[in-house]
């Protein structure tokens, strides 16, 4: 009766570990949101997949995070946002496949190399991370707010949420649910 139950715990963790994706922290191991890292670097050494999430960390008086269209990513402008960012702690799930530009939003430190291009892969069979895709330290912040009515932009107005922000929360819901089901599943047959 012991093994029957170290197999369905070992089965529950390995499905609810499929079902999150990996997180990463921009910029670690060595940075985080800050002047000094190279994000194309950082970027080229790990593999974005759809369900994965990013995390932005960095000083709130010191920076912030806009997503922007790859125009204004090449261009280093924050005029038109897609998102905005401002706790210094910011949790970004990245949704689908494609690639996402993140710039930071004070004057003159996009200029100095303070932006991201992630290219998302589509999500492995079963939503499991790459193998080669490190996961954070399991001391990771709550989930940043989605960017919504109530998120203000750079320019101090109100953002619309994002279609893929909001799916994100939907998406990782349902696989947990999943993940649930199929444990109970194993559940009544031992």
């Amino acid at each position: 009766m012991a093994a029957r139950a170290l197999i369905v715990i070992a089965m529950t963790a390995a499905v609810l570990g499929t079902a999150l994706g990996a997180s990463y922290t921009v910029g670690a191991p060595r940075g985080s949101w800050d002047t000094q890292t190279n994000y194309f670097q950082w970027a080229s050494n790990l593999k974005f997949r759809a369900g994965d999430q990013v995390l932005f960390r960095y000083s709130r008086a010191a920076h912030n995070v806009v997503e922007v269209s790859r125009a204004d990513y090449d261009a280093c402008s924050a005029s038109s946002p897609i998102a905005s960012f401002q706790t210094g702690n910011d949790i970004v799930p990245l949704t689908a496949a494609g690639s996402r530009y993140f710039i930071c939003g004070v004057p003159g430190h996009c200029d100095g190399s303070m932006k991201v291009r992630i290219d998302i892969e589509e999500a492995t069979p079963g939503g499991a991370p790459s193998p080669v895709s490190p996961r954070a330290g399991a001391a990771a912040p709550a989930v940043a707010p989605v960017p919504s009515a109530e998120t203000p932009s750079t320019s101090g107005q109100a953002m619309p949420p994002s279609s893929s922000a909001v799916s994100a929360r939907a998406g990782s819901v349902g696989q947990l649910c999943l993940g649930v089901i199929f444990t109970a599943g194993l559940m009544v047959f031992y």
